[in-house]
């Protein structure tokens, strides 16, 4: 078993899927997780997919990808070209190519945004991740901004610092065009990162967090001492 409850293959394989709607939605929500993954030693095969990313946002996307799984035994990065903003009216063909993608990866462990999440884009994909990989255990993440839609989720990761601040080095130094943007700075990362480590207890200082909607326990039960 790995950390997170999910049965490792018997082929010592862990496929890991990273979904996001934008460019950095991936490296926010979960980079630090994936850093400590594929750090652990498993021989990690992701897929990352990001589905709406083009021009500058599409490179910078792909640089940071390239950063983040350094550490993957084999990798593979899909960008597509879906509008920003007007993920709703692109549902079917969202649903198409996440399809596509389904049947050439066979993921243990899908990771995309919440389901509450406020940002329309955002939860379309979480939607379309349910609807798409319904035998497969999935993490949601959670990105800060405006809306004031963090909820309260009930899986951590925890992270030491100097994961911390390679996440945060990381993000400041691939997505140049977000630089504008007020809530994007160290400070906004590092203060999620350290509340979600708060909540996580024991000694963590940092952590990522997750809602995890289902989870199925594999764990073997005592019969000894059993009503018959």
């Amino acid at each position: 078993m790995i950390g997170f409850g999910v049965e490792r293959p018997r082929d010592g394989r862990l496929r890991l899927l990273f979904l996001g709607a934008h460019a950095d939605d991936i490296e926010i929500g979960c980079g630090g997780t994936a850093l400590r993954l594929l750090g652990s030693g498993a021989r990690a095969h992701v897929w990352w997919g990001v589905l709406g990313a083009t021009g500058q946002r599409e490179r910078e996307a792909r640089a940071s990808a390239a950063a983040f799984l350094k550490g993957a035994a084999e990798r593979r990065v899909e960008v597509c070209g879906f509008r920003d903003g007007f993920f709703p009216s692109q549902h079917a063909a969202i649903k198409e190519r996440l399809e596509e993608w389904k049947r050439a990866f066979e993921p243990d462990l899908v990771f995309t945004h919440a389901r509450h999440d406020l940002h329309q884009d955002h939860r379309i994909t979480c939607e379309l991740t349910w609807n798409t990989f319904r035998d497969h255990a999935i993490l949601e993440y959670e990105i800060p901004k405006y809306d004031g839609d963090l909820g309260a989720p009930n899986l951590f990761v925890p992270l030491d610092e100097r994961t911390c601040r390679r996440k945060i080095a990381l993000l400041s130094r691939h997505f140049p065009s977000q630089r504008r943007k007020r809530w994007f700075t160290e400070e906004t990362f590092r203060a999620l990162l350290r509340l979600r480590g708060v909540e996580a207890g024991g000694r963590a200082a940092y952590a990522e967090a997750f809602f995890a909607r289902k989870v199925t326990w594999s764990a073997p039960f005592a019969t000894r001492g059993a009503a018959r």
